[in-house]
């Protein structure tokens, strides 16, 4: 197999890193650094910017929120700092963080590095030089799904996460969380998405329990042993990491996890390659879930936590694009943005009309 492993390259125009400031501080802080500092800057994501620092021998990584952001609270690194510093020894997936930095004069904003894992990310498509045999296709499906399974099963107050997050009334919260994001960041009318919104108000199923929920768990924030690419060696993007109902983190999953059989469009936006010859079926995720945490499944509600995945989806994309609209931000990624929150909203009004996932 040729080298899979994922790479960073230059930054991204306006996304650069004031050395100058940032180098000396480094330096004081982490002893290990080694050589010049080299800047470079890993492709893919939308919310926080992830950046790859090398000092002779020595890979870290950076993560800081995006430029132009306004939501202070959806890009705490102080929070990521936290979980993956409370996970050492306890959750062999969590990257060792060095530090956390919340004076803004040093690069204009907190930031936090951690270690590099690396390996295989798997974003819109297989890596060239990646061939996955069916068989290891759904072995990797499996492996996914069980790895949040162990996550939610995670002793998360003996880790000291216990304050993290309030979990009951959890889901009530949520809902009325997202549709409150999503009315401060309408630049558009979106009919089925707004009925989508209306439909979990008036359907929400009591909270199921409490576990340590990631809540953006996906093909792209899983790091894949090149070696074997159905083993998982790590989990990044902990900035909405929370102690909450974990079937509404599954249902993010679900959201996230496009088949073959679905509509051309929403198969064409497909967020990860998770529909390749041998890939699981939403419904063969679940019902793996359950069998793998032993709990029951909620009698007529997983639609509930697929739609909600989907609307919640659409509200962080329709964040992104109200950066773009107000000019906060000048990503030519952003451009079209809103067409993916209708997208999101039909896909998520005929999971509600039909009852399926």
């Amino acid at each position: 197999m040729s080298d899979v492993a994922d790479r960073a390259g230059e930054p991204r125009e306006g996304e650069t890193l004031d050395l100058e400031s940032l180098e000396p501080y480094l330096r004081r802080e982490i002893s290990e650094l080694r050589g010049p500092l080299v800047l470079e800057q890993f492709p893919g994501g939308y919310s926080n910017l992830t950046y790859l620092l090398r000092s002779g021998d020595l890979e870290l990584v950076l993560r800081r929120p995006p430029f132009g952001n306004r939501v202070k609270s959806a890009h705490d690194m102080g929070r990521e700092f936290k979980v993956l510093s409370a996970l050492q020894g306890v959750y062999a997936q969590a990257p060792r963080p060095y530090l956390y930095c919340e004076d803004e004069k040093v690069i204009g904003a907190p930031f936090y590095v951690m270690e590099r894992r690396r390996g295989i990310i798997l974003r819109k498509k297989l890596p060239p030089g990646l061939d996955l045999e069916t068989a290891r296709v759904g072995a990797l499906c499996r492996a996914l799904i069980d790895n949040l399974a162990t996550l939610h099963g995670l002793d998360y107050e003996g880790a000291g996460l216990g304050d993290l997050g309030r979990p009951e009334g959890y889901v009530e919260r949520q809902v009325e969380g997202w549709t409150s994001r999503y009315g401060k960041a309408r630049t558009h009318e979106w009919p089925e998405l707004e009925s989508v919104a209306a439909w979990l108000l008036e359907n929400r199923p009591p909270d199921s329990g409490a576990g340590l929920v990631h809540n953006d768990y996906k093909y792209d924030n899983l790091v894949l042993d090149p070696a074997d690419p159905t083993r998982i060696v790590g989990l990044l993007d902990w900035e909405m990491c929370t102690i909450g109902d974990p079937l509404l983190d599954l249902g993010t999953t679900l959201a996230y996890w496009v088949e073959a059989e679905d509509p051309p469009a929403f198969r064409q936006a497909a967020f990860g390659p998770t529909a390749i010859p041998g890939s699981w079926t939403r419904q063969q995720l679940a019902d793996r879930y359950f069998e793998a945490t032993g709990h029951e499944p909620p009698s007529g509600h997983l639609t509930f936590y697929f739609a909600f995945g989907l609307f919640k989806l659409a509200v962080i994309v329709q964040q992104i694009y109200f950066r773009y609209a107000k000019g906060f931000t000048r990503d030519p990624r952003f451009a079209h943005l809103d067409q993916m929150v209708a997208l999101l909203g039909r896909v998520g009004a005929e999971a509600v009309g039909s009852g399926r996932i």
